[in-house]
């Protein structure tokens, strides 16, 4: 008789989706509130290098064709393209992979968008470890590469909440904004918190006196998750502040949070443990004289990630629930 067989994970490795077995979703967050916002804004238009279907712009190009740019694959061209169209008073919406716009085109950003604070939002997929086909589409140094760039606002939404509710925001915002963007079947959390995207703003989503978790992007869903886990187990009392602009950080929150005595502080972050979350949450502790009962980090490691299924992955460099409430009960 042969063995029972272990559950092979089949996730794709190039777009697989974030979401639990039954949690609740939306399609194309990003897509739909565009397309919205545009049908009120008609200096709103969306260009995309070859990757509008892996970016849910899509949704904009099919319901207004003639607002819509394809700029194939060229980065370069993107942004140059997207930097003209906001000088002749246009708002564009530029996507395309989060490592392509970071590394490759990072100048044509700096120096084409940035220093003249162009009115361009550039929207990536595929941010830190969302993938699994490994360092060529693993963003996972992108907010350590935009958090320099001068006048560039960076935002890191959590879920389909926050992505509906961003959309507008930086449109509203004069200038350059970097967010990264979850695509596809977007899980729905931040609802449950009677939580409001504000740009440059953190949110305290749960109180929690023995530990403080201070998170970004997919990780808040994650400690959110996490939070509830040690609870019902009895292992600690955790509170969560998202904190879903990086730049600028909303230091005043932070170091509010931080101050509270005899917590944990634990960051965390879908991006390398260098110059992202994890480290600007340091550096304003540090300048305001704040210092916790104790600080760690939740990221993806100084190196160059695996390829596989995005599950595994995540088990593997700390990014579950599992793994997030491992690595508490060994700090605490």
């Amino acid at each position: 008789m042969s063995a029972p067989q272990k559950k092979r994970l089949t996730t794709s490795a190039m777009i697989a989706s974030i979401a639990e077995d039954g949690q609740e979703t939306t399609p194309a967050p990003f897509g739909h509130a565009l397309v919205a916002l545009a049908q009120q804004r008609p200096e709103i238009v969306g260009l995309s290098a070859d990757l509008s279907k892996y970016t849910d712009l899509h949704i904009l190009a099919q319901a207004m064709p003639d607002r819509f740019y394809q700029m194939g694959m060229a980065e370069q061209v993107l942004m140059g393209a997207a930097a003209g169209l906001a000088r002749e008073g246009f708002q564009p919406f530029a996507t395309t992979y989060a490592v392509f716009a970071s590394r490759r085109a990072y100048d044509f950003i700096c120096l084409g968008i940035a220093e003249e604070s162009l009115n361009v939002k550039i929207v990536c997929a595929l941010p830190g470890l969302t993938t699994g086909y490994g360092p060529s589409h693993q963003a996972t140094d992108d907010l350590a590469i935009f958090r320099a760039m001068p006048n560039l606002t960076i935002v890191d939404p959590c879920d389909a909440v926050d992505i509906e509710q961003a959309v507008p925001a930086i449109a509203d915002h004069k200038g350059p904004v970097y967010m990264r963007l979850l695509r596809g079947n977007v899980p729905r959390v931040l609802h449950r918190y009677d939580y409001r995207f504000e740009l440059g703003k953190a949110a305290l989503l749960r109180d929690g006196a023995d530990i403080l978790f201070v998170s970004s992007g997919l990780m808040t869903m994650r400690v959110l998750a996490a939070a509830e886990r040690m609870k019902a187990e009895g292992i600690a009392d955790a509170g969560v502040l998202h904190v879903p602009t990086i730049k600028p950080l909303d230091t005043e929150t932070i170091t509010a949070a931080l101050a509270r005595p005899g917590r944990l502080v634990v960051t965390a972050e879908n991006h390398s443990i260098v110059g992202g979350l994890g480290e600007a949450v340091a550096g304003a502790a540090l300048e305001r004289g704040v210092v916790p009962a104790g600080f760690r980090r939740i990221g993806l490691p100084d190196a160059f990630l695996d390829a596989g299924a995005l599950p595994t992955l995540h088990d593997r460099y700390g990014l579950s629930v599992e793994a997030i409430v491992t690595q508490i009960k060994g700090w605490l």
